[in-house]
């Protein structure tokens, strides 16, 4: 197998002032901090679909990657805020402080937050216009993706907010540089587009389009008492969400593997919600992109073996 083929598979997140860029066994986040240095930290991950088979399979691999990512995205946001808040208490003479239980307390609130504003939300004022039927599904599934566009356009005002989506323009242009084989250069990756058929953006708006079709199909008896209605809907949201996840997964995982006509028209409005969620970033954030991506191209390298590329990553 080609070295680059080996590695074809690299994604990543954007981070706070930086960029975190996972191969099949290593990740490494490059972040610039206040004194405009980057820095690069890398460390290996083990994918549980590297020990156990069973998590190779069809639907729980899909589950798994999205798990996985989220704990190793949490970590690298950790590591990225920890890097300027360091650097900031160093110039005051303080010592850093554990953050942990702030950190918990904010991925709870956050959970919280999103079952709320994505679930809870859509279903109320769905129940405002229908209330049974394939019909109400759908209306309910509109509502949830407009929600969904609606906050990333609010939260795309922000300032802190737009330097984190250029940073994700910046990651996806170095990741088409080195699905290109191209000299990863600042020069090379600028050329290529922010967008990225493989985007975590992309696949969160097929999990919506999914969920319309799954809840449509789970039957809920109409001669229920209106609250075990209400609840039964709501929770199957909240409890079938690993399920539609894995089958998105599959859905992104064909489209990008068979790359015809149908296909891209498939993943075209991911590519145009990824225009909220990416903006074009300036050189220096394509630099510290690229020395993410460089790093854990190195440690791939260094390192004995076959890359598994089983183990698949989002960019």
């Amino acid at each position: 197998m080609a070295e680059n083929d080996k590695l074809k598979k690299i994604g990543g997140q954007a981070v706070i002032e930086g960029v975190m860029m996972r191969s099949p066994r290593f990740y490494a986040v490059a972040v610039r901090n206040p004194q405009g240095e980057i820095v690069v930290k890398s460390e290996p991950v083990v994918s549980l679909a590297s020990k156990y088979a069973i998590f190779k399979k069809f639907l729980l691999r899909g589950i798994l990657v999205l798990v996985e990512s989220l704990v190793l995205g949490i970590k690298a946001l950790n590591y990225s805020a920890d890097i300027q808040m360091t650097e900031l208490e160093k110039e005051k003479d303080k010592k850093p402080q554990n953050n942990t239980w702030l950190w918990f307390s904010t991925i709870a609130f956050a959970m919280i937050f999103g079952v709320g504003l994505f679930v809870i939300l859509p279903y109320w004022l769905t129940t405002k216009v229908i209330h049974y039927g394939f019909a109400f599904n759908v209306i309910d599934g509109a509502v949830r993706i407009a929600v969904f566009v609606l906050y990333i356009y609010a939260i795309s005002t922000m300032k802190d907010i737009r330097a984190i989506f250029r940073y994700h323009g910046a990651e996806h242009k170095a990741v088409f540089a080195q699905e290109a084989g191209e000299e990863l250069t600042v020069e090379n990756a600028r050329k290529y587009s922010p967008l990225h058929p493989r985007c975590g953006t992309a696949f969160l708006l097929v999990v919506m389009v999914v969920a319309i079709i799954v809840f449509s199909i789970i039957p809920i008896s109409k001669e229920w008492p209106k609250l075990y209605q209400t609840l039964a809907k709501i929770g199957i949201r909240i409890v079938f969400i690993p399920l539609i996840a894995g089958l998105s997964y599959e859905i992104i995982k064909w489209a990008d593997r068979k790359r015809n006509a149908f296909t891209r028209m498939l993943i075209a409005p991911g590519l145009w919600l990824q225009n909220l969620t990416t903006k074009e970033p300036n050189d220096k954030e394509i630099e510290v992109a690229i020395a993410a991506l460089k790093e854990v191209i190195r440690k791939e390298k260094e390192s004995t073996g076959e890359a598994d590329d089983s183990i698949e990553v989002v960019p």
